[in-house]
């Protein structure tokens, strides 16, 4: 009987595991000050583009959590994404936020 269980368990952390990072973008991006709308569309498309490292970083702009989303400008916005050096980041940020806003 114990051992009926142990399929189901490692099956539901494995599928914990696969959402996390996604669930942390989408909070982080939420908790940034965007709607629950774009950052669940943004996170969806940047995790499938960006590798763990780079979500790592682009979740480590710091003076981000100080500053809701909403008080910076785009430009200064840019500019915090710039900083982190990796354009790859800078690409798939902007154009996940302009695919988004168009939908």
């Amino acid at each position: 009987m114990r051992f009926a269980i142990l399929p189901l368990i490692a099956a539901a952390l494995m599928l914990a595991g696969c959402a996390t990072p996604e669930a942390r973008l989408r909070t982080g991006l939420n908790n940034a000050g965007l709607s629950k709308a774009m950052s669940a569309c943004m996170a969806e498309r940047m995790v499938d583009r960006l590798s763990l490292v780079q979500l790592r970083r682009l979740s480590a702009l710091g003076s981000l959590k100080e500053k809701r989303l909403g008080d910076l400008s785009f430009d200064q916005f840019l500019h915090k994404v710039r900083a982190l050096k990796d354009p790859e980041i800078l690409t798939v940020t902007t154009s996940s936020a302009a695919l988004c806003a168009l939908r």
